[in-house]
């Protein structure tokens, strides 16, 4: 029998203002997206961009001065007496260009810490150089592995394993809502061990981007993926729906742009060159730079950044059990209270009030978790 001409137009209705309600999403992905990645790679200008000018003599000191002067707070100009100490320099990540002038001026870079910032001081010394009528040697003192000759590779596998992290985030909390927290957990552990073993297969074999120290790379690899897989299940207890979103927030917008994989915090604004320092896509980029191009130099601050990540999913995780160790006590006393209202009579079954209250709360329970798992899905997107 047909539902009759009024109902057509009130369920199209109520489709519409589903279907744009749930155009919030993507239009605040939209928004979240152009603000961080216009914001931080627009316009890249140096600021505060250490190099040095090799050489003790009066002259050095006065090209180091004017240099300073010059740039307007784009460069910290130092000298330094030697070779020796400017290569010491360039790889303990202290400088990022060194220039010894003469006859035959050298620029001294360090690819590895960044190809951007060395195009830069590249830049700024082809100029000083062609001022004193001489053509400029540019030598690389840290060159990246031959599979990522711009040193942007591990930017791009920080990419791929954070999207396999956070995507696998809404699988756990949707299609598995209905497991216990501690399995949803282990679940976390075992999807950030498989997403960190594709990382190192992509950085290694596949495309080479490194040609030593798979080890420690996979190691970082899964401390940073079960740090986001760990923070995004324990999320998901307190924000349902928008925890995609709000993954995307840290693990993407503020992430991606943050860590230095394309540029560094010496050419960014001042919000995103602060974030350089703690958020954990700059612990990872800047922790497989350390371990396979400077000798591990800070490497340990680096993994302490991800261990802390690491330790702040795990407190997610306890939060989020003792908020739903709560929530179930207070559906049981609810529905408690709910057969002992509805009496005997109103039982619905044999079994008595408290069989049909939790009958009647498990279908509420799986109408909604099948429509949470549909919305998390269709709203997990790349980037």
């Amino acid at each position: 029998m047909s539902a009759g001409p009024s109902a057509a137009p009130g369920s199209t209705a109520a489709a519409l203002r589903h279907v744009l309600g749930h155009f919030v999403t993507p239009l605040l992905m939209c928004i979240g997206m152009g603000l961080a990645y216009l914001g931080a790679f627009h316009a890249p200008e140096p600021h505060d961009l250490r190099v040095d000018v090799v050489g003790s003599g009066p002259s050095a000191q006065v090209l180091a001065q004017t240099l300073q002067d010059k740039s307007d707070g784009a460069l910290s100009v130092r000298t330094v007496p030697d070779r020796a100490a400017a290569v010491d320099h360039l790889k303990t990540q202290a400088s990022y260009g060194a220039y010894l002038p003469g006859k035959h001026p050298e620029l001294l870079v360090a690819g590895a810490s960044s190809d951007t910032t060395a195009t830069v001081v590249e830049k700024v010394f082809t100029k000083v150089a062609a001022g004193q009528g001489d053509p400029l040697k540019v030598t690389d003192t840290a060159p990246t592995a031959d599979g990522d000759p711009t040193g942007q590779g591990i930017f791009f596998l920080l990419v791929a394993v954070s999207i396999g992290s956070y995507a696998s985030v809404a699988v756990i909390g949707g299609a598995g809502a209905v497991l216990a927290l501690r399995i949803r957990a282990a679940l976390a552990v075992a999807a950030s061990l498989v997403v960190s073993v594709i990382g190192v297969a992509f950085a290694g074999p596949m495309f080479g981007l490194v040609d030593h120290g798979l080890g420690g790379l996979w190691a970082m690899a899964w401390l940073y993926s079960a740090g986001i897989l760990l923070i995004g299940v324990g999320l998901h207890t307190f924000l349902k729906r928008w925890t995609t979103l709000g993954l995307m927030v840290l693990f993407v917008m503020l992430n991606f742009t943050s860590s230095g994989g394309i540029f560094r915090p010496e050419l960014q604004p001042g919000f995103f060159a602060s974030l350089h320092s703690f958020w954990n896509g700059a612990g990872f980029v800047e922790g497989v730079r350390s371990h396979v191009y400077f000798g591990g130099h800070a490497l340990g601050g680096h993994v302490l950044v991800l261990a802390l990540w690491f330790v702040a999913g795990l407190a997610l995780i306890g939060l989020a059990g003792l908020a739903e160790s709560k929530r179930r006590k207070a559906a049981v006393e609810t529905a408690a209270d709910t057969g002992a209202v509805a009496g005997p009579a109103e039982a619905g079954g044999a079994h008595g009030p408290k069989h049909a209250a939790r009958a009647g709360a498990g279908a509420r329970t799986e109408a909604g978790d099948t429509e949470e798992i549909e919305e998390e899905l269709e709203e997990t997107v790349g980037v």
